[in-house]
C-alpha cells in the first residue's frame, strides 16, 4: 500500500509499506494492505511504518489519517523524529 505522511512544514514519508500502526485519538489503529475505506482523527504518539525489512518511527501530534483504495494519507499537525 502507498503511505504518505505530511505536516504543514514538510513531507516526512512517501512510499510503499506492509503495515502501519498510528496513534488515533482514542487508541492505536493498525492498517494493512487492502484495508476498507477509513478515516480517523489522530492523537499524540508514535507512528510506525513497516516497509521491507525496515521500520520508520515518527512522533505524531494530531491531524488525521485516511485510507482510500490502498492508499494511506496521514496529515499531521506536527511530526518529529523519535529522540
Amino acid at each position: 500500500m502507498r503511505v504518505t505522511v505530511i505536516s504543514p512544514v514538510q513531507a516526512r514519508f512517501d512510499g510503499e509499506a506492509q503495515s502501519i500502526v498510528a496513534p488515533a485519538y482514542d487508541g492505536q489503529v493498525g492498517i494493512l494492505p487492502h484495508h476498507a475505506p477509513f478515516m480517523t482523527l489522530l492523537g499524540e504518539g508514535v507512528l510506525s511504518i513497516r516497509h521491507g525489512s525496515e521500520t520508520t518511527k515518527l512522533v505524531i501530534y494530531g491531524g488525521f489519517l485516511q485510507v482510500v483504495r490502498d492508499e494511506v494519507r496521514i496529515v499531521a499537525d506536527r511530526v518529529s523524529d523519535i529522540s
